[in-house]
């Protein structure tokens, strides 16, 4: 990255959805703030102007569901590209889940990871840390050791916690130090099947995951909660019975946020097609009565971010019969234009779906952004200067060898999507340019 610019983005339309600001409107940067927006004094000269006419000029995204796959893949440089991938999707921070090898339960992996990330210059990363070690769901880690090591939070990644003592006890050590633990509800033993349950799974021979897999995890979660006055986030929620306990539970005042994944957003089982494993996702997609009460659950508040859930998979893993093949699909680059797609179709304000990627997941994360909280995900002034620069009309069609991540694998490829990142900025840095 080169010393800090004097930047000038001229001529865009202006959105911070954190304050409602929504207007044509030039921002300056210096350093690695923002100086200005609008009233550009007449004496600034940046050393560099981008012409964003035309474009959406918003705060850079925030992406709470990334694996990164590192450490673990450094001799596939998986970090730099997965950490390029994210920027060409105008994020600027993500939050990076601990399943990785070795998993993140130890307060050097963590310090290492946050190293190796901050000197490529890129987005800011937020690691989760493993809740037990080595996510086997028996010991809890050394919570305090790994916050003060960069960790916002606690997470079992996929892996199902079946042992409610221990969970118990990790809600408890939670609460005590005001630590927010971060869950995927999923019964470890209903869970273990790789398609949503339904007349099309079982047409397909496939092995379901019902309903109440989510449901049944969700209640446990929830009566933990009310006994130990723990703060939790319910990672990728899937069904519309499940939408309907998370506002239930938040209206009872149980400390609880969720987030929902793009592929759940906008796909159901169907697109499974025949046993195509691109569609082989953790959770799995479901049917449209569920779709649709997602789409309901993230308009109205009940859910409050959308995700990536990003995973890259390499073709060995990937191109085997469905049943066989390991879940997940890349999302980093197609985060903004399905928030925006959701936008156009569901008549969604286009305040809420830049809402749910920018400033509704960076005040999830609140505290744990330290200096930063209440700078991320916002464009004011004397804000960070993470910025993304968005061209609404530009359509574009996914396709797996243009992605810059290693992850060619996704249920999206070969759709037209709308919107194209343009160029992305972090602390005033140009980090990705594409057209301007």
């Amino acid at each position: 990255m080169n010393t800090p610019k004097t930047v000038l983005i001229r001529g865009g339309r202006v959105i911070d959805p954190a304050t409602g600001y929504d207007q044509k409107a030039d921002v300056a940067l210096a350093g690695n703030a923002v100086l200005a927006i609008g009233d550009v004094a007449p004496d600034f000269s940046p050393e560099l102007t981008i012409d964003a006419s035309g474009c959406l000029v918003l705060p850079g995204l925030v992406d709470l569901a990334v694996r990164l796959r590192e450490p673990g893949y450094e001799h596939a440089r998986m970090l730099e590209s997965e950490m390029s991938a994210a920027v060409a999707g105008g994020i600027t921070s993500l939050v990076c889940q601990p399943d990785t090898d070795p998993v993140l339960d130890e307060s050097g992996l963590v310090e290492m990871l946050r190293f190796r990330a901050e000197k490529l210059q890129q987005a800011r990363v937020y690691p989760l840390g493993a809740l037990t070690r080595n996510l086997q769901g028996t010991t809890l880690t050394e919570m305090v050791e790994l916050t003060d090591a960069g960790c916002v939070a606690f997470s079992q990644a996929e892996v199902a916690l079946s042992n409610t003592q221990v969970l118990q006890r990790a809600f408890q050590y939670a609460s005590t130090f005001g630590y927010a633990v971060w869950l995927r509800p999923q019964d470890g033993f209903l869970g273990q099947g790789v398609a949503a349950s339904g007349p099309l799974a079982t047409r397909m021979g496939l092995s379901g995951v019902p309903v109440m897999a989510e449901t049944i995890a969700m209640h446990t979660i929830f009566e933990l909660m009310r006994a130990t006055g723990a703060r939790v986030h319910l990672c990728r929620i899937s069904s519309a019975a499940g939408v309907e306990l998370v506002r239930q539970a938040k209206a009872q005042g149980l400390l609880l946020t969720c987030d929902v994944s793009i592929n759940s957003l906008h796909l159901t089982d169907t697109d499974m097609g025949y046993f195509d494993s691109r569609a082989r996702l953790n959770p799995p997609l479901r049917q449209q009565r569920d779709r649709d009460a997602l789409r309901a659950g993230l308009a109205d508040g009940t859910i409050d971010a959308l995700v990536s859930d990003h995973t890259p998979v390499d073709d060995d893993a990937k191109m085997l019969p469905f049943a066989e093949s390991e879940p997940g699909a890349t999302g980093l680059e197609l985060l903004l234009s399905l928030a925006y797609k959701w936008h156009l179709d569901s008549g969604a304000p286009l305040q809420r779906a830049l809402s749910v990627v920018t400033d509704g997941p960076a005040a999830l994360l609140g505290k744990a952004l330290g200096s930063r909280q209440g700078r991320t995900g916002h464009l004011a002034l004397g804000g960070l200067g993470d910025v993304c620069v968005f061209d609404p009309q530009a359509a574009w069609t996914v396709q797996a060898d243009a992605l810059v991540s290693q992850g060619k694998h996704t249920p999206f490829s070969g759709y037209e999507l709308p919107g194209r990142v343009r160029c992305t900025l972090v602390g005033g840095h140009v980090v990705y340019q594409n057209g301007l």
